[in-house]
């Protein structure tokens, strides 16, 4: 049966670190790191999405004046097999850990947990922390960059980024206008015969549908209640076959849906061809540009939804289609 999770989780920091290519793009100011070599002090790409991670969280606490001592737990994830950016780039916090898998979906999955245990008592504060790096990316998913091969028009460019948030209780006192949790819709793994590597947005966007229909149908919201509806990484493709599956559902979401993968780069200026992409795409907007407009009033009530295309290396060396899922979270800006 399908239900929404009621929450009532505040976000209580927001920190986002990315690389060159990100600070060049239309938001380049928001962002809380940058480091031009994309390296950020590491020797390998691995290592350095690692520190972007350490970064990040360690942003956020500082935000929050908060020490990790009162941090009830971490829930992050990340691109790399058995999710070694999040593992080594947290190992020095003292503060239970779980590793997520949700592919680009991960941001929203691993604030949706967080969410679940604050609003329920569970912990005082917990930790949601992502990340994805271009150059481990590739590797691993594609091609190694010495490779020099060409990009197809519906190929994403994966973030070097990463997100990290610190949420509590809403009922805790604020100081001001908060970003706050308010529902949220779990995804459910869909798949439609997609198998090309570069083009997830094609294989995403029914994940996506899925999950906005069923939240529509649920609580009888409509796309007009809310200021913006936000997807991952979903892109151009993906994000124009989005529009269209809901309009033909009898929820035309219109210039109020937008796509993180679209706000992050200039698509010509960059030739990023489909957008953006990556666990830290969806990060790092909501981290410098997103939640920062709901603290000020400028939005009021979005809908925000991760999108991850599950697939692995071998996965696709075999020619399997590639299952996808989209977690949903509502947001409202609150005094």
């Amino acid at each position: 049966m399908d239900k929404t999770i009621s929450l009532n989780a505040r976000i209580l920091a927001a920190a986002s670190v990315v690389g060159s290519k990100e600070a060049a793009g239309p938001l380049g100011k928001c962002f809380d790191f940058i480091d031009d070599t994309d390296r950020f002090g590491a020797k390998t790409w691995e290592s350095a999405e690692a520190e972007m991670q350490r970064m990040a969280f360690n942003t956020a606490l500082a935000k929050a004046k908060c020490s990790e001592d009162r941090v009830g737990a971490l829930f992050a994830g990340d691109l790399l097999n058995q999710c070694t950016g999040s593992a080594y780039g947290l190992l020095s916090f003292d503060i239970p850990y779980f590793g997520l898998y949700g592919a680009c979906s991960t941001c929203a999955e691993s604030l949706l947990l967080a969410s679940v245990m604050v609003s329920t008592g569970i912990y005082e504060r917990c930790g949601a922390v992502t990340s994805s790096h271009y150059c481990s990316a590739e590797r691993q998913f594609r091609t190694p960059l010495e490779y020099g091969s060409q990009r197809t028009p519906t190929a994403q460019w994966t973030v070097t980024g990463s997100g990290a948030f610190l949420v509590t209780d809403a009922r805790e006192k604020a100081v001001g206008r908060s970003a706050v949790i308010t529902r949220a819709m779990p995804g459910k793994a869909a798949e439609k015969g997609i198998n090309d590597a570069n083009n997830m947005g094609a294989a995403m966007a029914p994940a996506a549908e899925d999950t906005l229909v069923r939240f529509f149908r649920v609580t009888g919201e409509r796309p007009e209640n809310y200021d913006l509806i936000v997807t991952g990484d979903l892109g151009y493709e993906g994000g124009e076959i989005l529009s269209d599956l809901m309009r033909f559902q009898g929820y035309p979401m219109g210039e109020r849906y937008t796509d993180c993968g679209k706000l992050i780069f200039y698509r010509k200026k960059q030739d990023v061809h489909g957008g953006g992409s990556g666990c830290g795409c969806s990060a790092v907007v909501l981290a410098s540009h997103l939640i920062p407009k709901l603290e000020s009033g400028e939005l009021s009530r979005i809908l925000f939804l991760s999108t991850g295309a599950m697939m692995s290396p071998d996965s696709i060396k075999q020619g399997e289609s590639i299952p996808a899922v989209a977690h949903l979270l509502e947001f409202e800006g609150r005094e």
